[in-house]
């Protein structure tokens, strides 16, 4: 026996951090290309990062969704079979695990009202006797970590969750984490966002419970290595990062991370979980059915029990668990998934949020576009756009372009410098005016970026494409607020906006096509 899990364990993987900070799993022998692997959930957080990081593993990968429409945009969905259905029909599970493996379950249900739990229990039930009856080798549960005598009903329907899904005979591996730590976590999202809009803020008295978070590439990683783990492995495992903190103590090492003045937290007796969801239901756009079964788990000690520790399991990251600021940065920098996922010409492109994860998740980006069709040829608005700034100036309010770089110089900043380099030729990395220039494809695109003080980065972009006779021109400018004060700048500047980006593409193509 110990022979043979020394073999398959040093057959299992080596993870590398690339210089992007995404995973690459290489294998040492192929013994799993032929391991079929189900994941349920998707279109969830982590669901949606773990079936493509399988796919790259080598694993024949079946998806099971509700709806293939939302899984469609996703770039790894060619190479994933997707099965529809849910976990509640035995029709559709029987399709969905005939042949499986390794079956990852990922469902909950907290944000279909009060009785979630009932419904979560049905689900499991009816997955693990599925399971059984399919003859599924394992499955690889994630659950919460419940160690505390008077669970919230949140980590009480997980636990009950494993209970089920190991009450049929399959052998299950039972992950049981706290707080992830990436963009895109409904629980991160919510001390993101609390963090950023508010300068000071009153909270429950559970804001100073202890909890241990763990970053999503480290579950991730423990994820892999469940499928990948000797038979005889299975049991509940606690899985934490390697540092105890309370949510205070995160929301003040996110606002050091992001670079925001120390926020002001006052602990008061009075705020009940439900007032305590309505609030961030308000304050975020985190919806108040999820936030309130999160809130109601923050009132237990959410840490690992170190006799349940999965290093006891399965092998650590090479590389070591990330600290709780290294997880941030990575979350903040957008660095936790691989860049092939999207163009990473786009700055401002959330590389580590999935197409399938809600539109609230990620941050706060403001956008403004405009978009309009001309006759004048491609080259000919190319042209035009190409010559933006110095000499030529913005097309139209001319003076308040200059305010702005007026204003600018006052605080300290580039103000409008003194124009370009070249009035008709762009290359990436030169000034122009108050931007730098990002990217440039020839004919196709441009992104600059402003250099001008604000708090939160900005860009412009315009983009071209032939449509009929003409030319369709998509202009944007793209806004992420630090803070507070960011959120503020641009709400004021929208008036301004109103007039000045509509008359800049106007006034730019009208000249195109007197060309």
């Amino acid at each position: 026996m110990f022979v043979d899990r020394f073999a398959t364990m040093t057959s299992v993987l080596r993870l590398h951090l690339t210089g992007h900070s995404h995973l690459v799993f290489a294998l040492m022998t192929p013994a799993h290309s032929t391991t079929r692997v189900l994941v349920t959930g998707a279109t969830g957080y982590v669901g949606g990062r773990l079936a493509p990081l399988l796919v790259e593993e080598g694993f024949a990968v079946r998806v099971l969704v509700r709806s293939a429409a939302k899984v469609a945009n996703a770039p790894w969905i060619s190479q994933v079979e997707a099965v529809e259905g849910d976990a509640i029909s035995d029709a559709s599970l029987d399709k969905a695990l005939a042949g499986v493996d390794v079956a990852f379950y990922l469902l909950h249900s907290i944000s279909t009202g009060a009785k979630f739990d009932d419904l979560e229990s049905a689900m499991a039930r009816t997955f693990a006797e599925a399971a059984s009856r399919m003859g599924v080798k394992r499955i690889v549960y994630l659950g919460g970590i419940a160690n505390d005598e008077n669970l919230s009903k949140h980590l009480e329907s997980r636990r009950s969750v494993g209970k089920m899904l190991a009450g049929t005979g399959v052998p299950v591996i039972e992950l049981r984490a706290g707080v992830i730590i990436g963009s895109g976590s409904a629980s991160f999202e919510m001390l993101r966002y609390l963090t950023e809009h508010l300068p000071a803020m009153v909270t429950p008295k559970w804001v100073d419970n202890p909890t241990q978070p763990i970053a999503i590439v480290n579950i991730l990683h423990f994820l892999v290595a469940a499928a990948r783990a000797p038979q005889d492995v299975q049991g509940v495992f606690d899985v934490g990062g390697n540092e105890t903190i309370t949510y205070r103590n995160m929301m003040a090492r996110y606002a050091l991370a992001a670079g925001l003045r120390r926020r002001i937290i006052l602990r008061v007796p009075l705020l009940s979980p439900r007032v305590s969801s309505m609030w961030v239901g308000f304050v975020t756009p985190v919806p108040a059915s999820i936030a309130r079964p999160l809130i109601d788990s923050l009132i237990n000690k959410v840490v690992v029990d170190p006799a349940k520790s999965v290093l006891h399991a399965l092998p650590p990251p090479p590389g070591g668990l990330l600290s709780f600021d290294e997880a941030v940065k990575r979350a903040i920098e957008r660095t936790n998934a691989p860049t092939r996922w999207t163009d990473a010409s786009r700055p401002w492109a959330a590389w580590d949020v999935a197409v399938t994860d809600p539109a609230w998740t990620g941050g706060s980006l403001f956008v403004d576009e405009r978009e309009q069709t001309t006759r004048a040829s491609k080259a000919e608005v190319w042209k035009v756009l190409s010559s933006l700034g110095g000499s030529t100036g913005w097309y139209g309010f001319e003076w308040l372009w200059r305010l702005r770089g007026r204003i600018d110089s006052v605080f300290g900043g580039v103000g409008m410098r003194t124009g370009r380099r070249d009035q008709h030729v762009l290359r990436v990395g030169d000034a122009l005016d108050f931007w730098r220039i990002a990217d440039v494809k020839e004919g196709e695109t441009l992104l600059l970026c402003a250099e001008m003080r604000l708090p939160g980065q900005a860009w412009l972009e315009f983009r071209l494409s032939t449509k009929d006779d003409g030319t369709h021109v998509v202009q944007r400018a793209i806004f992420r607020p630090r803070g507070l004060a960011g959120r503020l700048y641009w709400w004021v500047l929208i008036p301004f906006h109103a007039i000045i980006f509509p008359g800049m593409l106007r006034n730019a193509l009208a000249q195109a096509e007197k060309s």
